[in-house]
């Protein structure tokens, strides 16, 4: 297939792009290196796409829906992948407009090139911080969440709730992918284990919020792409729900939410624990009280998503941050 992806220069998009090369598609890349973090980092993902012959990609911001829509139209893709964001809980707080842009009006183009297109396959990010206060876990699909307790959750809630109407108009499939904090090599360095890592290598003390007894459901990178090619795979068909899951599909149009977590939430005491053993160092701990717009837990029922593509994420914790603290020691060489 020929594939367009938001965001190759970040995190997800990255891993993404990478494995879609690896399997024999062409990918079109669209990421406007901005400077919410590292742009050097980026770019060092970026030049590792640029080096396969089928990757292709377009610095352009996605508020730009006249550059998208002329980058659709002249990569006449087979489906796209929605992945870049502004991401951030806690930056929500201070920028939110930046987050009404590119979360909001940014999918609003995608949309509008994916209609344009018809691709046979719109699969857009979304998070499990859409889930907000929600008291019943694990978290399923098919609840209500419509309590945000952040700028940056309620834009994305409100992409899904876009591409639903997107999808019903136009007979657009469309896979929404409700991520749980996902991890691994390249992550961003604004992320708690690239945080916790920095400061334990160099002797100073971790911020851990909630008093380490906040849960969260990590996925490993390589997991979540995992889910995302199959899914890539599987567009929702109208009127053809799963039996005995749960499905989330639409009863007015092909499209569906689905979670990509592991289902087992860990503590952060027990990641900082993780990071500790990975790295062969103990932390120095600053317990604070959990902030403004942060989730106690999340928990991801992933049932719908074994049953769609036959696959769960597994990957044990320590491997990943071991994975994470290999790949870090070796780009900052501190090897």
């Amino acid at each position: 297939m020929r594939v367009l992806v938001t965001g190759t220069a970040g995190f997800i998009g990255f891993h993404l792009a990478r494995r879609l090369l690896a399997d024999g598609h062409e990918v079109v890349g669209i990421d406007a290196l901005t400077d919410y973090y590292d742009v050097d980092l980026k770019r060092a993902r970026r030049d590792r796409l640029l080096a396969h012959p089928a990757f292709s990609d377009h610095v352009v911001r996605l508020e730009d829906g006249d550059a998208v829509m002329a980058i659709a139209r002249a990569a006449a893709p087979d489906a796209i992948a929605h992945l870049a964001a502004q991401a951030g809980v806690r930056h929500s707080l201070n920028d939110p407009r930046a987050y009404l842009d590119a979360n909001v009006v940014g999918t609003f183009n995608v949309m509008e090139a994916a209609r344009d297109q018809r691709v046979g396959h719109l699969l857009v990010a979304s998070s499990s911080s859409v889930y907000g206060g929600g008291k019943d876990t694990p978290f399923r699909e098919t609840a209500r969440a419509d309590h945000p307790l952040s700028i940056y959750a309620a834009t994305k809630k409100a992409g899904e709730e876009l591409t639903h109407a997107y999808s019903h108009l136009w007979a657009l499939p469309t896979t929404v992918a409700r991520f749980f904090t996902v991890y691994g090599p390249w992550g961003r360095p604004d992320m708690a284990l690239s945080l916790f890592v920095d400061a334990i290598l160099r002797g100073r003390p971790i911020t851990v919020y909630g008093h380490g007894d906040m849960e969260r459901d990590f996925t490993y990178v390589d997991d979540l792409v995992e889910a995302l090619v199959r899914l890539l795979a599987a567009p929702p068909e109208l009127g053809r729900p799963l039996e005995g899951v749960g499905d989330s599909l639409s009863p007015t149009a092909p499209w569906r939410v689905v979670n990509i977590g592991p289902g087992h939430p860990i503590r952060l005491g027990d990641f900082v624990a993780a990071i500790e053993r990975a790295l062969g160092q103990a932390a120095t701990q600053d317990l604070q009280p959990i902030q403004p717009g942060e989730s106690r837990v999340t928990f991801a029922n992933a049932d719908l998503l074994e049953a769609l593509t036959g696959f769960r994420p597994g990957t044990p914790l320590d491997e990943g941050v071991t994975a994470f603290c290999d790949w870090r020691r070796h780009y900052y060489g501190e090897v």
